[in-house]
């Protein structure tokens, strides 16, 4: 039996090099090839040339036990990967039968008649194990080399087919290769940057040998993935949630908005669902992006009442009742601004909780008193407000990062106020 102790992804097609189509096929093959407990070292892409082709995947099988590759099965004569991986692997090819048949009766339910290089993607190498495709026509195959101990496995390059395929063909015959899984958990972490978090917690992640403890920056937020190894999907979650608490329970946790959570409006989602409360936003600076990620996630229509773009000073006044006073001795950018906007939009939409946004997202309209990336997120409940001064980027950020990050803050806001209702 061979045993696959690593693998490797090789994407084919110089429209990938290009930047013609995103490489979505690497991130899901990866998500399941950990899911399955096989460690992944490397990735690669290459354009659809035999020679370059042939180089690549004679690397790959010099390091790892099972290399993937997608891509290059389609009828035309550019598609030779299925050709190049049997000639290094000592195969000669032979129309498989059963492919041929599957493949006549799928184009002519379109009412076509099959052409010879359509018969092409029956061509098989011997000896191989055939993948049918129930979502297009070209069939995915593994060719093994006992006496190397390495396998090559080929799959269509869309998306609609390779994933399906994946999980009804490969993923079962991949099983037999491997005696334990690897199962993750996320930790979200927003208000505490990646350096403070890795500082505090590096100790538990140097002493975490199984699980292992792993920090990923995203845009404003923190990301540990816990994962674990072991004979069982239970086994695994249990070392998880043993590590995750000993992490809750030290200063991290205060910053934790979730485990799975998935992002900031999915939490704040689920927790005014569970608590059967209501939302609604005004927004200046972020232009409707509060409530654009909280209609991202399934459900909102349960919780959410409204939101409004208050851009206008004249607006903010005449539907959020922000006082004429308050704009002229504060300004529109201020806390006392955000304060009554997120009250005013409460009342106007009979929510149970008000947020709101307003500041200078760039790259023009600051001044040294109020540079770009000041911004006030503000939040309103029946037990009072809170405010956030955020200072973003320091005058270097993107208007694009600047917007995204204040929703982000809006939400964090957000959701700590639904949790004291």
């Amino acid at each position: 039996m061979i045993q696959i102790r690593s693998a490797e992804i090789l994407c084919v097609g110089t429209e990938l090099l290009l930047g013609d189509i995103v490489n979505t096929d690497a991130a899901f093959l990866s998500r399941r090839l950990a899911a399955l407990g096989i460690n992944q070292y490397y990735q690669s892409v290459v354009g659809d040339n035999p020679a370059r082709l042939e180089e690549m995947l004679t690397l790959a099988l010099g390091r790892s036990d099972l290399v993937i590759l997608t891509g290059g099965l389609g009828p035309t004569y550019d598609d030779l990967t299925k050709e190049t991986a049997a000639r290094l692997m000592g195969r000669s090819m032979y129309m498989h039968q059963e492919s041929l048949d599957r493949l006549i009766a799928r184009i002519n339910r379109y009412g076509f008649a099959i052409t010879e290089n359509n018969k092409k993607q029956a061509m098989m190498p011997e000896g191989a194990v055939v993948f049918k495709n129930n979502y297009g026509t070209a069939p995915g195959l593994a060719i093994e080399d006992e006496e190397k101990g390495k396998i090559v496995i080929l799959l269509p390059g869309p998306p609609r087919e390779l994933e399906p395929m994946f999980t009804e063909e490969v993923e079962p015959y991949l099983k037999k290769f491997s005696d334990h899984i690897l199962y993750s958990r996320c930790v979200n972490i927003f208000g505490m940057g990646e350096s403070k978090v890795e500082d505090i917690l590096r100790p538990m992640m140097l002493a975490s040998t199984n699980p292992t403890i792993a920090p990923y920056a995203k845009d404003g937020e923190v990301l540990l993935r816990v994962t674990a190894s072991g004979k069982t999907e239970d086994e695994c979650r249990a070392l998880c949630d043993r590590v995750i608490e000993k992490i809750c329970a030290t200063e991290v946790g205060g910053f934790v908005y979730g485990v799975d959570a998935g992002s900031l409006e999915g939490a704040l989602v689920s927790e005014l669902i569970a608590r059967h409360l209501t939302v609604a936003s005004a927004e200046s600076c972020t232009g409707g992006y509060v409530s654009k990620r909280i209609t991202n996630v399934s459900g909102a229509s349960e919780v959410l009442e409204g939101s409004i773009v208050t851009y206008a000073n004249r607006v903010k006044e005449q539907f959020v009742h922000v006082s004429h006073e308050t704009l002229e001795a504060h300004g529109a950018v201020s806390r006392e601004t955000a304060v009554e906007m997120a009250r005013g939009v409460r009342e106007l939409f009979g929510a149970d909780v008000g947020i709101s946004t307003t500041g200078i997202a760039g790259p023009g309209g600051g001044t040294p008193e109020k540079p770009v990336g000041l911004v006030y997120v503000a939040v309103s409940t029946k037990d009072g407000e809170d405010v956030r001064e955020l200072r973003i980027g320091n005058g270097l950020a993107t208007r694009e990062y600047v917007r995204y990050v204040s929703a982000s803050n809006a939400l964090d806001l957000a959701r700590r106020a639904v949790l004291k209702l």
